[in-house]
């Protein structure tokens, strides 16, 4: 008999050793569903050739202070070439016992390991729930083997899935329209929030009549850093913008404009990966933050600037709009339109000096979890076999 009789759940997702927001939201995730679940961990430790990573400097250094939560067992973690941390991996999941087992996907680099743990989940009789932060990688999908890669290999993982979790309604169309996910369950779980970052730092007051702008992520195409670079440029000499990021797939295009812009004196650019201390920092120090994404389906840096209350200029695009709609401090601008994104922070700068409430909660997002897993059968006094009756993803990629 178990000691308790509350749904066991497997979390599987990104680990410290290739730090990036899906890190921060695995253990987010995690000690949420903590509250309700008896969770533990397995995370994907090194994902890919270090060469190969857009951050390999940094791969293995301590850059968050963000835990698991003492009673969450963790496994860390799965290695790209699996012998042997992904039969290990397996040992954990069955001595684990859980009802479900949940694969944070966000990359391609995953698929073989969560192929084998979803395999491994089924002949066990767990069932095996994808939370999709996106559909794939846009950096992969640059790559023609590796988007035919992903769509191909998927199929057999998709077989195996009893039902899926999505940020927005966006996402879960645009899921559809990838994956005809036919009857299998879905559930819309709202990004909690990242409030990690925003304790406790005291705000840093800036001059007089300056308002202090922050773009703040990685550096990428669909980034759109090179718009704001355009529209700061366009705006009077009384706004500073400081730009943290790390650049990612040698889109260099931003740091080029920054550096030739007629407001250069202006700009401060920290084009490296900064760890805890110093986000609490450059969002204390900021007076609006400015997010000018050409495409999204969530944002970690929204969800920083939101706990922090601070006003957030961000584009109608993707999940974003559903993220950021309930948020008083959000100014909506289209995408790809500087003129636009100038206005957008001009109007940003009249809700400055107040404190915004971030309607996001971690509370929603395990609700939404809790409902998914009564519709696929977990926690309704069923034992875990291997002849439970789930539904299966019989995917029709399109």
């Amino acid at each position: 008999m178990r000691a308790s009789q509350r749904p066991r759940v497997v979390v599987v997702g990104s680990g410290w050793h290739f730090l990036s927001g899906i890190s921060y939201y695995t253990c987010r995730l995690s000690n949420a569903l903590q509250e309700r679940f008896d969770v533990s961990a397995i995370l994907m430790r090194r994902l890919l050739p270090a060469r190969l990573y857009p951050g390999r400097d940094r791969v293995g250094q301590q850059l968050s202070d963000l835990r698991y939560d003492d009673d969450i067992p963790v496994f860390d973690g799965v290695d790209w070439w699996a012998a042997p941390s992904l039969a290990r991996a397996v040992a954990f999941l069955r001595s684990q016992r859980p009802d479900v087992l949940v694969l944070q996907w966000w990359t391609g680099a995953v698929l073989h390991s969560y192929l084998v743990l979803a395999i491994a989940a089924r002949r066990l009789g767990i069932r095996v729930v994808i939370e999709f932060h996106e559909v794939q990688d846009t950096g992969e999908l640059r790559h023609r083997w590796a988007a035919r890669y992903v769509r191909g290999a998927i199929r057999p993982l998709l077989r195996r899935t009893s039902g899926v979790v999505v940020h927005s309604a966006y996402d879960r169309d645009a899921l559809a329209s990838a994956y005809d996910l036919g009857g299998v369950p879905a559930e819309i779980a709202l990004h909690g929030p990242f409030d990690h970052h925003a304790a406790p730092v005291e705000r840093a007051p800036g001059a007089d009549g300056v308002t202090r702008l922050l773009y703040f992520g990685t550096i990428r195409p669909y980034k759109g850093l090179e718009d704001l670079i355009e529209a700061f440029a366009t705006l009077d000499p009384s706004y500073r913008l400081t730009v943290v990021g790390e650049t990612w797939e040698g889109w260099t295009r931003p740091g080029e404009l920054i550096a030739a812009s007629s407001a250069r004196d202006r700009i401060t650019f920290v084009n490296r990966y900064v760890p805890d201390t110093e986000v609490n920092e450059y969002f204390a120090a900021a007076d609006a933050v400015v997010l000018p994404y050409r495409r999204s389906s969530a944002s970690g840096p929204l969800h920083i600037a939101m706990s922090h209350g601070l006003p957030v200029v961000v584009t109608s695009v993707g999940g974003l709009v559903e993220a950021a709609g309930p948020y008083p401090g959000t100014v909506f601008v289209p995408a790809g339109e500087p003129a636009e994104l100038a206005a957008g922070i001009t109007h940003a700068a009249g809700l400055v000096g107040r404190r915004h409430a971030d309607p996001s909660s971690w509370g929603r997002t395990t609700d939404a979890y809790a409902r998914l897993f009564e519709r696929i059968g977990v926690g309704q006094d069923t034992a875990t076999s291997s002849n439970q009756a789930v539904p299966l993803l019989s995917p029709d990629l399109r």
